[in-house]
């Protein structure tokens, strides 16, 4: 019989200009996603202009906060409620146990938030230790793809992680997974594990695509961090205008040097000369009383109105409403006035759920594919909630409407999705239903079956 083949230690030529290309493609990327990084997280440090902030003054912070803003108020209408194979019952039961055993209704938010942030996050698809299914969502900052406009496929993925001066590195390639440690300059192989997938398990979610740049970008973009910056400035100025002028300024004319000196003659500092010399000032060699005058104190609105311009801005920008940010009036808006305003945040979302549809479909396919139960694999349509905000009641009446209009059935699972409820809801009705629909059956089975023309329910008569 002849040998098992042992899986190669060593990476072939082309394996290695593709994790050549692929670590130059994440460390030209680094510096691009860390910046952005710092914006969300409030760490990025603004451009001084030198002009009206002293040297000693430039190590003091301010932030606004409104990059983590732009891209939570989108990333918050962007749950995933469900996954659904509509023409294989099995198939939608394993769907759901996946979905369930990788805890992808928490995950899956991660995956979206680094995607608004970034521009792009990436879905893994592999195997845990037990053999099952493992989707897992990855960080930009640690993993690089070869990526095909053309087909929309991954040609070849590594995800890099550096923990002190140890290196390892995973190559996803389309007909196997291969697991490298950093060995000096270089990468020695220290696994290999194939699988039957024939594509590259990795997808990436992309935000904001368009037909040049099919990476996506970030919803922090060049306008938001500007004016970021801008406003970051102007609450600065507003903090050294404090420290300059919380006391007002004042001046004094004809007053003679010995009003500045203490009783042995040494000059008196600047603060007990303010607080109490201006009290009592003595008369001149004429007799004159010293002039004392206070400079009119600077207006602290100003730099508020600047920041709410700011606001504005980046409202109309970001097509966020403008209260979002911190902008008010003196006068509420009303309700309509509210929803007119979400109506291009909700569309903007909209469209969010429906690009990142895709890559999610074709993960839990993938996953699918791996339990090896289906063949071929179903499609897989992801169920969103809805982006826009009607309370309970709204949705209640809106689907108690579509049934008694006849456009959907009263016992239709979309009936139920429509009105909010969850699937764990969803299934314990259909459990409820089924037994309710049962025990009639039963209870008519009785009621044939007796001869004494009692009308009542199997378990009635049972108690008589």
């Amino acid at each position: 019989m002849p040998a098992p083949a042992l899986p190669s230690l060593s990476l072939s030529d082309a394996e290695r200009d593709a994790v050549t290309l692929l670590s130059a493609t994440a460390t030209e990327d680094m510096w691009r996603l860390r910046t952005l990084d710092d914006y969300f997280t409030g760490l990025s440090r603004m451009a001084n202009l030198g002009i009206a902030i002293p040297p000693a003054l430039q190590s003091i912070r301010t932030v606004t906060g409104w990059p983590r803003i732009i891209v939570d108020a989108l990333d918050e209408r962007l749950d995933i409620d469900d996954v659904r194979c509509p023409r294989d019952q099995g198939a939608e039961d394993a769907l759901n146990a996946i979905w369930d055993a990788n805890d992808l209704a928490v995950e899956s938010q991660l995956a979206h938030q680094d995607a608004l942030v970034y521009g792009h996050s990436y879905l893994s698809v592999g195997v845990d230790d037990y053999g099952d299914p493992l989707v897992s969502v990855e960080s930009p900052q640690h993993m690089s793809v070869d990526y095909d406009a053309r087909t929309r496929t991954v040609r070849a993925a590594l995800r890099l992680i550096s923990a002190g001066s140890q290196r390892s590195a995973t190559l996803y390639l389309p007909d196997q997974t291969v697991y490298l440690e950093g060995s000096g300059a270089g990468w020695t192989v220290a696994d290999r594990k194939p699988h039957s997938l024939g594509v590259v398990p990795v997808i990436r979610l992309a935000n904001r695509q368009r037909i040049a740049d099919r990476r996506g970008s970030s919803e922090i973009t060049e306008e938001v961090r500007a004016l970021t910056d801008a406003a970051c400035r102007t609450l600065l100025g507003q903090e050294i205008a404090r420290e300059f002028f919380a006391a007002p300024q004042r001046y004094v004319l004809g007053a003679s040097e010995g009003s500045f000196q203490g009783p042995d003659g040494t000059q008196r500092s600047a603060w007990e000369t303010y607080i109490g010399r201006y009290l009592a000032l003595e008369r001149d060699e004429d007799g004159q009383v010293p002039q004392v005058g206070q400079f009119p104190a600077y207006d602290p609105g100003v730099y508020g109105r600047i920041v709410d311009t700011y606001a504005r801005l980046v409202a109309g920008v970001t097509a966020l409403p403008a209260h979002m940010l911190g902008y008010t009036t003196d006068n509420p808006a009303s309700a309509e006035a509210i929803r007119s305003a979400e109506a291009r945040l909700i569309k903007k979302a909209e469209r969010r759920q429906r690009s990142f549809s895709g890559p999610w479909s074709r993960a839990m396919r993938l996953a699918l594919q791996l339990t090896g139960a289906t063949a071929p694999v179903p499609a897989v349509n992801v169920q969103w909630r809805d982006p826009s905000t009607p309370t309970v009641a709204a949705q209640a009446d809106a689907t108690t409407k579509l049934v008694a209009a006849g456009i959907l059935p009263a016992d239709s699972e979309i009936t139920l999705e429509r009105a909010g409820i969850d699937r764990a809801q969803r299934q314990r009705i259909a459990a409820d239903r089924a037994r309710s629909v049962g025990r009639d059956a039963l209870d008519q089975i009785a009621r044939t079956f007796t001869g004494d023309g009692r009308t009542g329910t199997a378990d009635d008569r049972a108690a008589a």
